[in-house]
């Protein structure tokens, strides 16, 4: 087992907003310089995130860590040399002045990687924002502005059949969940 073999997780402290931009700089640099073997992985934590934005949903990702970039790295000769000279990048996490970069625990990098996977899990399993027989606003589609009590919802498909009254007769209409609001 050499020496590129044993590698740990540090963390990298960056400018915030501009992580995925250093995150790319930081692969280019460890391959322009020939040191891939030092470096496993880099990787910006993010979490999905679920917007609407003109009543369409939109799935962001968002920077879990805002200023952080993990790097699993063996910090051999020029390697902590090039990451530390790339533009934003501040320095590394825990480390003293003109001292050596801490690792992190196993536990912590545990910690943050299962955050990770914990969070593009999750973004799924949202509640049910909404109840039977509940009135309702549409606020999307042709039916627009019309209000309707739901009389099923459907979890898999995250649709409403909501009873819309037009023209003084009752109409079904299936709606996803951001088509209509709570009145």
């Amino acid at each position: 087992m050499t020496d590129t073999d044993v590698k740990k997780w540090y963390v990298v402290r960056a400018v915030s907003g501009q992580e995925n931009k250093i995150k790319a700089y930081i692969e280019s640099e460890i391959d322009r310089h020939g040191l891939s073997s030092f470096v496993d992985d880099v990787l910006v934590p993010t979490e999905k995130v679920i917007q609407i934005r003109k009543g369409k949903k939109i799935n962001k990702e968002r920077v879990f860590f805002p200023g952080y970039i993990m790097v699993k790295a063996n910090l051999a000769g020029e390697v902590p040399h090039v990451i530390r000279s790339i533009t934003n990048v501040i320095g590394f996490l825990g480390e003293t002045k003109g001292g050596e970069p801490v690792p992190l625990r196993e536990s912590e990098v545990n910690r943050m990687l299962g955050k990770v996977d914990e969070l593009a899990i999750q973004s799924d399993n949202v509640a049910i924002p909404f109840t039977l027989s509940e009135t309702v606003k549409v606020i999307d589609g042709p039916f627009n502005g019309f209000n309707g009590t739901i009389e099923k919802i459907n979890e898999e498909k995250r649709k409403l059949e909501v009873m819309v009254k037009i023209f003084g007769r009752k109409t079904p209409l299936e709606l996803s969940y951001m088509q209509v609001e709570k009145i």
